[in-house]
């Protein structure tokens, strides 16, 4: 089996040694053919990805939390629309790896439709799925184009397409290596068979969701194919090596200005599956020299028996969405971008796991890679005069992933994430300003809460509250942006399977800077049998739709059920209640330099509670009016200073105190050894 091997994987992510026809062609572009051309393929890409998001059929589609691109015939990206920046830079393994291996058997021609979502072969985990297509002009290849979107569904041994309990690939459901799908344009029908049985929990949103990746892909070959019509072979072939020297060119510039040194991050993880459990999920070293970058993660705990586990070009995936969206903001999204960057994943750790370990829940391990990036980056670019402003803490990435399954109101099945709570965390702080209020998606800086009155009509569930969660971002001179809150009520049906991942419940994700505050945990919260229906009918109910209200004054009865946010899947009635949260973003700088006018603002917002005014901000004022006392807010905050210089010890003392501290050993069973997180013995996999 021609698995790639890591060396070969890291290879075909850089750009392919230019050819003697692209030169020539790149040689034959006049004044403003470039600039021009650049702007084309963003027209065409901006197209392909809103027929994208209005052809999908799954919340994480219809959420634009996908990725549509153009490569090179040799297979380097050249250009994407985002979605998420993580598909896009790893998919040159998946076409080179075609290249090499299927080039004869069974060949690569005009209307073929390929496919593929295995991580061995270069995916980041099998939820994620993306249609190829090549692009031909008169027999001759000239690029490729590419759909990406992350399914709900993977016929796995739990719904959701990314099961928890998981202990290696093989009960992860479909994991289809790169395989030829179509031909001359059309589907075949066996594979659409043997794909359809692996959707069954949710058939429609299955083959919708596969379908709307093949003609989204199509469009960006038909669009290409019209500009070659316009302007020539010559043209396009020329266009795309330009496009690939430019990224490149600015990206070494970037890096070049950027201080030199060593930078190094440790973010850990508090939870594999449904086990509370300590892990070093990303020991970052991050060497910067010349235009060199190298990304070297000896020190990550080793490999576990379940799904939290990534493949080392998943870990790439995941950085470029911090790159992409700060470092290489103004550069096209482009495999030359990553040309000056190299990276070493030793073996058998979290990050480079064996083959046959299982992956489907890799992202939340590797976006600790891409806060561990935010981190050591801060510290290299908060001293650059023209890099300081993009200084900014980890986006709030802990969140409830929470998964429905089962018959909806109209009697069709269906199995998918309730994507409202991903794609509404909150910004880190950021060295200027606050982080904004559920910006995103940490996976996806472009991608929007699905409207609850459209899964109210198509899921089994009623929206009873949807607001900003209160002190869930960091704190600091800059806030964190603020999280959210949804509650579902479960409606219109007998009863209905849910499940949740997701950790974060005891150590917040993202890391603050700079003396910032770190962003809220995670409950996991559920409520069986009520009454909610009954008491809003009451007139004189106390009931309010607030979530520290309900919390707090216990205006909801039932039973209560305080978790993690992983949980394992169980069946609800009608009318129980079950609660998604997103994560704020971590703060940015000591809180007592926070002007005390914002966090009036952040009062009157209810970003923030007056607790958290009082304590955390030392803010003196008239609670009613929220008019502030202006000497007793210095004097607050010169007694919290003072009060932090009494506690404060020195640094001798501190590290042997420190190192005297071990955390529960219940709690390290797959961190390997404590503290330096080496491998206790392999890894058994059923």
């Amino acid at each position: 089996m021609p698995i790639p091997t890591l060396a070969e994987k890291l290879e075909w992510l850089k750009p392919a040694k230019v050819s003697s026809h692209e030169e020539h062609c790149a040689k034959t572009l006049r004044q403003g053919d470039y600039e021009i051309g650049v702007q084309v393929t963003n027209d065409i890409l901006d197209e392909a990805m809103e027929i994208f998001i209005r052809s999908s059929r799954s919340y994480f589609g219809v959420s634009g939390d996908s990725m549509v691109a153009i490569f090179t015939a040799g297979g380097d990206l050249i250009n994407a629309a985002c979605g998420t920046y993580l598909h896009a830079i790893i998919q040159p393994i998946v076409i080179k790896f075609i290249l090499k291996y299927y080039s004869q058997n069974p060949g690569i021609h005009a209307g073929d439709i390929w496919y593929t979502n295995d991580a061995l072969y270069g995916g980041i985990h099998n939820p994620d799925q993306v249609a190829l297509m090549p692009v031909f002009h008169k027999g001759k290849l000239l690029a490729w184009t590419t759909a990406a979107l992350h399914t709900t569904e993977t016929g796995a041994i739990e719904p959701g397409g990314m099961p928890v309990s998981a202990k290696s690939r093989f009960e992860e459901g479909l994991n289809l290596p790169p395989i030829k799908i179509g031909e001359n344009y059309q589907l075949r029908n066996d594979f659409l068979e043997f794909y359809s049985v692996y959707g069954l929990r949710a058939p429609a949103m299955f083959i919708s969701d596969l379908r709307a990746r093949c003609t989204t892909a199509d469009r960006v070959r038909m669009r290409l194919l019209e500009l070659v019509e316009k302007r020539g072979e010559e043209y396009l072939v020329g266009l795309l090596r330009k496009m690939l020297e430019t990224a490149e060119s600015g990206a070494r510039q970037k890096i070049k200005s950027l201080p030199e040194g060593k930078f190094r991050a440790v973010l850990f993880n508090d939870a594999i599956g449904w086990t509370p459990a300590l892990v070093r999920a990303c020991y970052l070293t991050l060497t910067k020299k010349g235009e060199k970058l190298i990304f070297d993660f000896e020190g990550t705990s080793p490999e576990n028996p379940s799904s939290y586990n990534v493949h080392s070009q998943a870990v790439v995936g995941h950085i470029a969405n911090f790159m992409y969206e700060y470092v290489f903001h103004d550069l096209p999204i482009c495999s030359s971008t990553f040309a000056s960057i190299d990276f070493i994943f030793p073996p058998n750790i979290i990050l480079n796991p064996d083959k046959s370990a299982a992956t489907s829940c890799c992202v939340y391990i590797g976006m600790q890679c891409r806060n561990a990036t935010h981190n050591s980056f801060a510290k290299m670019a908060f001293s650059c005069a023209g890099l300081w402003q993009q200084v900014t803490a980890a986006p709030g990435s802990q969140h409830t992933a929470q998964i429905c399954a089962g018959l909806s109101q109209w009697k069709l099945a269906v199995s998918d994430v309730l994507s409202f709570s991903l794609n509404t965390q909150g910004q880190g702080g950021r060295a200027a300003n606050d982080g904004m209020d559920s910006y995103g998606f940490a996976w996806c800086a472009f991608g929007r809460a699905p409207d609850s009155e459209q899964v109210e009509s198509e899921l089994p569930l009623t929206v009873m509250l949807s607001q900003h969660w209160k002190d869930s971002c960091g704190h600091g001179h800059h806030r964190g942006g603020s999280g959210a809150v949804q509650q579902w009520m479960i409606h219109k049906v007998s009863d209905m399977v849910s499940m949740c991942m997701g950790n974060g419940s005891k150590v917040p994700l993202g890391q603050p800077l700079f003396g910032g505050y770190a962003s809220s945990t995670i409950p996991g919260i559920s409520v069986r049998k009520p009454g909610l229906l009954d008491e809003m009918k009451k007139a004189d109910s106390p009931l309010t739709m607030d979530l520290l209200d309900m919390l707090q004054k216990n205006t909801i009865q039932g039973d209560w059920k305080y978790e993690l946010v992983a949980r394992t899947p169980k069946v609800y009635q009608e009318g129980d209640l079950l609660f998604g949260f997103s994560g704020g973003g971590p703060g940015y700088g000591d809180p007592l330099e926070r002007d005390a006018e914002s966090v009036m603002e952040d009062l009157k917002k209810s970003i923030i509670s007056d607790w958290t005014a009082e304590n955390i901000y030392k803010i003196a004022y008239e609670p009613e009016r929220r008019k502030i006392d202006v000497e007793k807010t210095k004097q607050q905050r010169l007694e919290e200073r003072n009060a932090r210089l009494a506690r404060g010890v020195s640094f001798d003392r501190f590290h042997q105190e420190w190192n005297k501290k071990t955390p529960p050993k219940e709690a390290l069973q797959f961190y390997g050894t404590w503290p330096d997180a080496k491998a206790t013995g392999p890894v058994f996999r059923p």
